[in-house]
């Protein structure tokens, strides 16, 4: 089991990600722009680096759903190795089964 405050600070950056999404992609279009000046260019990257660095969608962790576990995640199913194991030993993930032969 992963430390609590651990996946409750994944949740915050989740929450946060959510909230700035538009403001973030706003200032990206900017910053890419041929039409922008250079001076509107650097004013929107300077606003883009003000934003709470939480708030970036690349610094959210992919958790077990189950357990919090953060490596060994399969996005498919969104479980931890250990804990795909076990569901599928026990018939809960439709279609998987364990290998034998």
């Amino acid at each position: 089991m992963a430390k609590t405050s651990m996946v409750n600070r994944d949740a915050k950056r989740a929450k946060l990600a959510k909230k700035f999404a538009a403001r973030r992609e706003a200032l990206k279009k900017t910053i890419s722009s041929t039409n922008a000046s250079y001076e509107e260019k650097m004013e929107a990257a300077v606003k883009l680096q003000k934003l709470p660095r939480d708030s970036s969608p690349s610094r959210q962790r992919n958790r077990c759903e189950l357990s919090g576990r953060p490596r060994g995640v399969y996005r498919k199913f969104g479980l931890g190795r250990n804990m795909l194991r076990k569901a599928t030993m026990n018939g809960d993930v439709p279609g998987l089964r364990k290998a034998s032969w």
